[in-house]
């Protein structure tokens, strides 16, 4: 909608300023921030006066118990500062835009009814399994096939540290793609589970991808650095731009002791957003390093829940996810999360050195 201001600049010069995408990125971070800031305080407000507080299941850790009750759907408050910046910031007519705007919501009303069922339905796990799976690939199916339409687009992958080769998979890149998004979306949603801990890492990947998505866009720069070159994909930065502002926003208030928690609504939308953006710009291997957190997570409960079946009740950790290990060893849950946020930062820092390394 802003975007639209600079034409306008043969009349004030200074609108012209709308065409760049490093200052549209700044704005779209700053308005989903200021959103999260401003709305914050009268959202959770709302959400006591609703009893919509965090349902803790009797087989979690201990020290759990006693964030029974503290507000959790945090996450529409994230959705929607994220849809207004990015209307508000980017060039309306970008398909990338729209289809990354529509999985993110799609995913959220997933995670949504989810949460509504844990609360008010009294039922602690939610959406079946089966259930949330088929919505969920429902979903990044039409996205992926979508994606593979548009004019430009193709199913060619793109290796960190071998960019000569790009392996073709046709129309299998449909399902490849699938599986990034839907992966991606649980992978966060499983690494929900302390405070803060999934909106530090969220801000580091949406950081990278912002850059990543900025190259990819630019003609010059993505020939340089030998990236694949993806026109329009200079707004999907403005729209990771959105996700770093409203996932700081959210941190505000989720930091140690959280007042908030985003609930399944949040953390499915924002795995989802980042894998589609994955998918857009030719990085989707590299979502495994710098997000590699939320890898880590995951692989903690399948290797978890596959030696337990295979050993008879044997454990690889004292408690899966990953993050209940630590504690489960003692460590305070602001020391886990801290820790956790170093790590990622340094997976993020890994991940732009690529861009030189092949």
């Amino acid at each position: 909608m802003l975007y639209q201001l600079y034409l306008l600049h043969s009349y004030l010069s200074v609108l012209n300023v709308f065409r760049y995408i490093t200052f549209r990125c700044i704005g779209a971070a700053l308005t989903a921030f200021l959103i999260m800031l401003l709305a914050g305080p009268a959202f959770i407000r709302m959400l006591q006066r609703n009893l919509i507080g965090q349902v803790v299941r009797d087989d979690g850790p201990e020290t759990h118990f006693s964030k029974r009750g503290v507000p959790t759907m945090g996450g529409i408050l994230i959705l929607s500062a994220i849809t207004v910046a990015t209307l508000l910031w980017v060039d309306l007519i970008n398909p990338y835009v729209w289809l990354l705007l529509l999985v993110t919501i799609w995913f959220g009303m997933i995670g949504a009814y989810d949460d509504y069922r844990k609360i008010k339905k009294k039922d602690s796990r939610g959406l079946s399994a089966r259930g949330k799976l088929i919505s969920q690939f429902l979903g990044a199916g039409l996205a992926g096939l979508v994606l593979y339409q548009l004019p430009g687009f193709d199913g060619h992958l793109s290796l960190p540290f071998f960019k000569a080769a790009r392996p073709d998979l046709g129309w299998y890149y449909v399902i490849f793609a699938m599986l990034v998004v839907v992966g991606a979306s649980n992978a966060v949603n499983l690494t929900d589970g302390l405070d803060g801990l999934v909106a530090g890492p969220t801000v580091v990947t949406g950081t990278v991808y912002l850059l990543f998505s900025y190259l990819a866009g630019h003609a010059v720069l993505s020939a340089y650095l030998q990236l694949p070159f993806v026109p329009g994909a200079g707004e999907v930065a403005v729209f990771c731009a959105t996700l770093v502002g409203a996932s700081l926003g959210f941190l505000w208030f989720n930091c140690y002791p959280a007042r908030v928690f985003m609930g399944d609504v949040g953390a499915l939308a924002l795995g989802a957003a980042l894998g589609l953006v994955a998918i857009i710009i030719k990085q989707e291997f590299l979502l495994a390093l710098v997000g590699g957190i939320f890898v880590m997570e995951a692989l903690s409960v399948m290797l978890q829940v596959g030696y337990y079946k295979l050993s008879g009740g044997k454990r690889i950790f004292l408690m899966a996810p990953f993050h209940h290990h630590f504690e489960k060893k003692g460590w305070p849950e602001p020391k886990v999360v801290v820790r956790f946020w170093i790590v990622s930062i340094v997976l993020g820092l890994m991940a732009i050195a690529t861009l030189k390394l092949r």
